[in-house]
């Protein structure tokens, strides 16, 4: 009896991490998580702003006091330089590689001048660059990828209807570019 219990228990908790596992990985099995979505809008090292509602699979912007823009970018060929600048009350950047985790995260509050000026790039190519500072890197914010692959999340703050048009501009005005060494 005491055998036919325990056969019980363990096939429970078996069955209980098995349905997790499948849960937690279906995402990247149908093709709907977020980095193939981000993938949908075609175009990459652009920034392009998410609408409030969609009748598709990409990905929408569901905070009205907020305005989303998203890119995605491969550090394959070259690093790549996230960059914006604007009159906004608050801005954040989150850097995701291509399995959504998080690779890096600041707002307006952590940069050096108040502007996003973020270079992206790999390690090896981060020890190029960190070997000689090019002129136009000197206030960036360098940020290691172990992966190739990734995108990048740009919000805004709109508190107001007066502040739609600078917070519009600012994500329209946002570059997500490959970076060549001048």
């Amino acid at each position: 009896m005491r055998n036919l219990l325990y056969a019980i228990a363990v096939g429970l908790v078996g069955a209980a991490l098995l349905h997790i596992v499948i849960i937690l990985s279906l995402p990247s099995f149908t093709g709907r998580d977020a980095y193939t979505r981000v993938q949908s809008f075609g175009e990459t090292n652009r920034f392009f702003p998410l609408a409030n509602t969609s009748d598709t699979l990409a990905p929408i912007n569901d905070d009205p006091a907020m305005k989303t823009a998203v890119c995605t970018f491969s550090v394959e060929n070259g690093p790549i330089r996230l960059f914006a600048a604007g009159d906004v009350p608050f801005w954040s950047l989150v850097v995701y590689d291509g399995a959504s985790n998080e690779v890096f995260s600041m707002n307006d509050r952590t940069s050096v001048s108040g502007a996003l000026d973020t270079l992206v790039a790999t390690p090896i190519q981060l020890i190029g660059i960190r070997k000689a500072v090019p002129q136009e890197l000197e206030q960036s914010i360098l940020v290691e990828m172990r992966g190739e692959e990734g995108y990048a999340v740009l919000r805004t703050f709109v508190p107001t209807r007066s502040r739609q048009e600078a917070a519009t501009a600012f994500l329209a005005d946002a570059s997500c570019e490959a970076f060549t060494a001048d």
